[in-house]
């Protein structure tokens, strides 16, 4: 019998609405017990881990991520996907399937739960393709892949333009019971855009990308929504238009979502234009917000203007969209939080800002920004920040997970939320380098990571068993 013993941690259970201190028992990859009772049915050579002043939750999801396996994995795979995962405190992760070739038949998606049985260290999820090779001409077989495992389906990195074959995938994603996500982008908006379109743009001399280039799609996808009935969820929103209009719909009954990634919420255009005129501007409110959640000798960051580590699908919008983002996550318009993990090789990002791809990593630091701009800034309890990390996106695509009840799978995340630390370039699990938060002073940080009953990641530092 394999069993743990958390003692003396705050446990945090969105789902049972639970928050107190207790203890936490699990054997043979299970929740057993819980409070007194975790003690006394401990076997006596139960492993034991002091969590005290450290927080105790379900284990932390995070519904969009690219691993790049296969066919991409110089810049990553699933086994340091994974390792970056866990050290971020999350015990499960959805891929996403723009992959060479992509997830678009049973075939494929076999080859990459098979990967992830062997390679992972953490649970990984598929999703399949809308359309075959993302193409957005034709419909993938959407039985066939919910057959073979997938929760959901998208053609992220694409968006279907095709308003009528979006339709038939809405219908057919409501038939197998499967989630539509969406990569809002009207092309015939977006154009060549590099950066959002503003002022920013204009003084940089980069070619805009108007935030209507993703409200016309998630205003397309919520009439879907409405007219299917399919579960429709709009992927890494980035604009005040889309929050308005999903705020909207979602009070008629639509059902319809969105997700927030950090870099979204935390940062602004300016960050572009470098770190002077990024505190000077727009930026000096969240330069005072960060300064307020850490120690009073903490030193704020810099970077050069134009660093392609700043360039991302959807852009970076002004400071208006980002207070945007963070009401609609505040009141629950936006219910996920994920990352949007997208690694790239150094000497992709090495070049103009023009050529180079869209994306960052994020796996390893996003819950450490959450919980700045979320919790230390008072805008969310810490019940409602891990709700949108365990229970909401659970929740949306049907996974039995995000819950400490007995008899659920022991996946747990241990982490310090007053912990300070500087997250470093060398210091990654990751294959990628991809990031513009290097140097960042953060709060908050996971210490430990226990996927089914195993401890897949501990900071030594920080969290000794006994």
């Amino acid at each position: 019998m394999n069993s743990l013993l958390l003692t003396g941690g705050r446990m945090v259970d969105p789902a049972n609405c639970f928050d107190a201190v207790a203890d936490l028992l699990i054997i043979d990859g299970k929740i057993a017990a819980i409070g007194s009772e975790a003690t006394k049915q401990a076997p006596r050579d139960v492993e034991k881990f002091d969590a005290k002043g450290l927080v105790v939750c379900p284990g932390l999801i995070d519904l969009h991520v690219h691993f790049r396996e296969p066919g991409q994995t110089a810049k990553e795979n699933i086994a340091t996907g994974t390792a970056a995962a866990a050290r971020g405190g999350f015990t499960s992760v959805v891929c996403m399937p723009n992959t060479s070739p992509s997830i678009d038949n049973a075939g494929t998606v076999a080859l990459i739960r098979d990967h992830a049985k062997r390679e992972g260290t953490i649970n990984v999820f598929v999703t399949g393709a809308i359309t075959k090779g993302i193409a957005g001409e034709e419909l993938a077989p959407i039985g066939s892949l919910k057959r073979a495992g997938v929760v959901a389906i998208t053609d992220d990195g694409h968006c279907i333009q095709n308003n009528e074959l979006m339709r038939r995938a809405c219908e057919y994603a409501k038939m197998f019971d499967l989630t539509v996500m969406d990569h809002c982008q009207d092309y015939s908006l977006v154009t060549s855009g590099v950066m959002h379109e503003g002022e920013w743009s204009t003084r940089l001399g980069l070619q805009g990308w108007p935030a209507a280039g993703e409200e016309m799609i998630v205003a397309r996808n919520i009439l879907l929504a409405e007219l299917t009935g399919a579960r429709v969820h709009c992927q890494h929103l980035s604009a005040a238009g889309s929050v308005d209009l999903i705020r909207a719909a979602k009070k008629r009954g639509v059902p319809i979502s969105g997700e927030a990634c950090p870099h979204h919420y935390t940062l602004t255009d300016a960050a572009i234009a470098g770190s002077e005129k990024f505190w000077a501007k727009d930026g000096k409110q969240l330069a005072q917000s960060l300064a307020s959640n850490l120690s009073p000798l903490t030193t704020l960051p810099s970077w050069p203007s134009y660093d392609t580590n700043f360039k991302m699908n959807p852009p970076l919008r002004s400071a208006r969209d980002r207070e945007a983002i963070l009401a609609g996550i505040v009141d629950g318009t936006i219910e996920v939080l994920c990352s949007d993990h997208a690694p790239h090789c150094d000497f992709e990002k090495e070049v103009e800002f023009d050529y180079a791809p869209f994306g960052i990593t994020g796996l390893e630091i996003e819950f450490s920004l959450a919980l700045m701009q979320l919790y230390h800034s008072k805008r969310l309890s810490l019940s409602d920040l891990i709700n949108k990390y365990t229970v909401a996106p659970a929740r949306l695509l049907n996974l039995p997970k995000g819950t400490l009840s007995v008899g659920a799978d022991a996946d747990v995340t241990v982490f310090d939320p007053d912990q300070e630390w500087v997250w470093e370039r060398d210091n990654t699990a990751s294959k990628s380098r991809n990031n513009p938060f290097y140097g960042w002073p953060l709060k908050g940080k996971a210490v430990a990571t226990i996927v089914a009953g195993k401890k897949t990641w501990i900071e030594h530092t920080k969290a000794l068993p006994v």
